[in-house]
């Protein structure tokens, strides 16, 4: 079993996809994006940290946000 992960944005990655579906020996399990792309951007970025304030305290929590 193999698992690939297209993105289908692009002319020839469509032509790919269609290719692969003609193949008999192939199965496709599409997935659908649970929330919209900004969302799923968010979620992303949440993970990996980006955006997120470290403090020590709420006083220096709140001095970070002001500035």
């Amino acid at each position: 079993m193999l698992t690939m992960t297209i993105n289908e944005t692009s002319k020839e990655a469509k032509a790919f996809v269609e290719y692969i579906r003609s193949l008999s020996f192939v199965k496709i399990k599409e997935e659908k994006n649970r929330y919209n792309a900004e969302t799923e951007k968010a979620i992303r970025e949440a993970r990996a940290g980006i955006g997120i304030i470290k403090t020590k305290s709420h006083d220096d929590l709140m001095k970070k946000l002001r500035s």
